[in-house]
């Protein structure tokens, strides 16, 4: 259930929240669209190329880091829009008031863990930034094809902090920053008689 205008926060601190999230939303949305279309232009031109007898010595080594990119930056995307992996027979059997302090604690634990994997990610990061490794064909400091993981857990970090917050000042119950709790009943079993 997208927000809505009338759902945006009223105090001066939900409105920073807020703005941050849209920011974080549209540098998501930016780097995901066109890391997937250099993917695929990436990938045709060399198919292409292949025919002709020439693939692209590249194409390979620049799709391992647009995959780094997406899946990483992607994280926090799936989180932002509660489209992560959830285990929910327990969450499931609770009434509201339970529902809410353990999306509160789950939420609240994966951010923590999610920041602690960008802690150790920046730091390997920075061991590689001072070894001085370059990829074999594009000849880029390798720490830069991997920039993205530590960024994509912070990111993602940050989406489960603002989702611990929402749920400490609003009644509902929500899985993400946007995204409030609805429990969709449709059968998919069942078979017309």
């Amino acid at each position: 259930m997208k927000m809505m205008p009338s759902d945006r926060p009223r105090s001066a601190f939900g409105r920073v929240i807020y703005a941050i999230d849209m920011g974080l939303s549209r540098f998501e949305a930016f780097v995901l669209a066109w890391g997937i279309i250099l993917m695929f232009v990436n990938t045709v031109a060399n198919v292409f190329g292949r025919l002709l007898g020439q693939s692209l010595y590249f194409s390979n080594e620049l799709n391992e880091f647009l995959i780094v990119l997406v899946t990483f930056v992607g994280l926090g995307y799936a989180a932002r829009r509660g489209r992560h992996i959830r285990m929910s027979a327990v969450y499931d059997n609770l009434g509201d008031r339970g529902k809410k302090v353990l999306m509160i604690v789950i939420c609240a634990f994966t951010a923590a863990v999610m920041f602690l994997l960008a802690w150790y990610g920046f730091q390997y990061v920075d061991r590689l930034a001072g070894r001085g490794r370059v990829t074999p064909a594009l000849q880029i400091p390798v720490f830069w094809t991997l920039i993205w993981i530590p960024v994509g857990f912070a990111i993602t970090g940050l989406q489960y902090t603002f989702t611990v917050l929402k749920n400490l000042v609003e009644k509902d119950v929500y899985i993400s920053f946007e995204e409030r709790d609805v429990y969709d009943e449709t059968d998919y079993g069942a078979s017309p008689m």
